[in-house]
């Protein structure tokens, strides 16, 4: 990892406070002779002391000497993200802190607001000098992240990719949806490619649903401003859970690593269309600060979607998520066939399924038929697993760490490449487009009838 300067667009925001500071830290806990220096940005008349100071308590057993070293190379500039002329200073500051610092003029900026900024952001970037249009020939790189959602439909995401791409070059870019980086969706493509047992019987002829699930127990906790202009097809359907789907559908790609993975993935997208779904809001959303009191926006999805392709076609692939809900789960269940049953009496017998838990647990768990103890002909489903945590011990890196460090090392695998992202549009826009009506349901439900019914209609049996 290299010597640099980390800037963050948005440094007294939500996504800052939670996550990106609280990736910094660990950043410096863990360098060893390279340098960083971190550079809050953002519009609020702020110290940088309160702004990292907002973040300590998202950070478990805080280093002292590891805190302090953080802060004695950390600063604040105040900038207005449509003002060019705050762009060049920021420029002189960050070039006079790299002359101070003795630092290479290795740049990485993190835009950590709203898709309506980053075609702004990216021009004042680009005109004030402050990142360079340079190519990985060159001595010193410049790069730039952009935090999804990248746009809010099909047409304001090319607007958005077709400004950035005048102004930098696509291996400086870096689109993240930090759920690619995290620990088991990481390990999803790798189980299945490099096992005899699964990778024969991943298609229609043995797999009869998958089912994508992202429930939250929190509701939109002061984030109303943004949620009510998204909701959750925006939110999460069109990123987190259609990146998840195509892992699970892609091809078998020429290697397992950056551009021939993003390669396969776009070719599910491409395959992707939406069946049917229905839609649903929390109770006294409309209550919430900074949301439309006439608000249609939806907190819910329960949607049936087909790839069209000779590995797929047929299996529904069933996606479900939820604001406000009995818990936080993030799970992908992938059922099998039912085998012929050849037993006199105990037909039929339990479905296999393999279920890849991603919160909270962090397991692979597969589900297989044996005999039940004392009885000779009745079987009973007992699961084999594979929990990460017992077998290496607690995940370390958090995602936005991963991603921090991979855009350093310049590593593209972490990045959605814009005709992912294009594809990805245009399913989401299409079930936007079919005007679902959003019923209303309970805060803090476990299941609502609407969607059980949703489920029975298509027979879709989630465990």
């Amino acid at each position: 990892m290299d010597s640099c300067i980390v800037l963050i667009f948005g440094a007294t925001g939500d996504l800052a406070k939670r996550k990106l500071i609280p990736a910094l830290y660990s950043l410096v806990a863990g360098k060893k002779k390279e340098k960083i220096v971190f550079v809050g940005v953002a519009i609020d008349d702020v110290t940088i002391e309160k702004v990292l100071n907002q973040s300590r308590m998202f950070i478990p057993e805080i280093d002292e000497t590891v805190w302090n070293d953080l802060v004695s190379n950390s600063y604040y500039h105040k900038l207005n993200f449509g003002d060019e002329e705050d762009f060049c200073a920021l420029h002189s500051f960050v070039t006079t802190l790299e002359e101070k610092n003795q630092l290479s003029g290795n740049r990485l900026l993190f835009v950590a607001s709203p898709p309506d900024f980053f075609c702004e952001i990216t021009k004042n970037c680009a005109s004030s000098g402050l990142i360079k249009k340079l190519s990985q020939h060159e001595a010193v790189w410049h790069r730039i992240i952009y935090e999804k959602p990248f746009g809010r439909d099909l047409h304001s995401a090319r607007e958005i990719n077709s400004c950035i791409a005048k102004s930098f070059y696509e291996e400086q870019i870096f689109r993240i949806d930090h759920y690619l980086t995290k620990e088991v969706v990481g390990n999803i493509a790798l189980v299945r490619f490099t096992n005899s047992v699964f990778e024969p019987i991943w298609d229609r002829h043995h797999i009869e649903q998958v089912h994508i699930i992202l429930n939250e127990k929190v509701c939109v906790e002061g984030r109303g401003a943004y949620y009510d202009r998204y909701g959750a097809i925006r939110d999460v359907v069109q990123n987190h859970m259609f990146e998840l789907l195509s892992l699970i559908a892609m091809e078998p790609p020429q290697l397992l690593t950056g551009n021939f993975i993003r390669d396969e993935r776009v070719a599910v997208l491409k395959n992707l269309e939406f069946v049917d779904g229905i839609l649903g809001q929390y109770e006294n959303y409309k209550n919430e600060t900074d949301v439309d009191p006439n608000s249609n926006t939806e907190t819910l999805a329960s949607l049936l979607l087909h790839s069209n392709n000779d590995r797929w076609k047929g299996v529904p692939f069933y996606l479900k998520t939820g604001k406000c809900l009995h818990e936080k789960v993030t799970e992908i269940q992938i059922k099998f066939k039912t085998v012929e049953c050849l037993l006199l009496e105990g037909c039929p017998v339990a479905s296999n399924y393999l279920t890849i838990n991603v919160y909270p647990k962090g397991t692979f768990s597969l589900s297989l038929n044996a005999k039940k103890p004392g009885k000779f002909i009745e079987t009973t489903p007992i699961q084999m697993e594979f929990c990460h945590s017992c077998e290496f011990g607690p995940i370390s890196s958090e995602s936005y760490e991963v991603i921090l460090v991979e855009a350093m090392r310049g590593e593209q695998s972490i990045s959605v490449r814009f005709d992912e992202i294009e594809y990805a549009w245009r399913v989401a826009d299409s079930i936007i487009a079919s005007n679902l009506p959003v019923f209303q349901y309970k805060r803090g439900s476990k299941e609502s009838q609407q969607v059980l019914e949703f489920e029975k209609k298509h027979g879709i049996k989630v465990r």
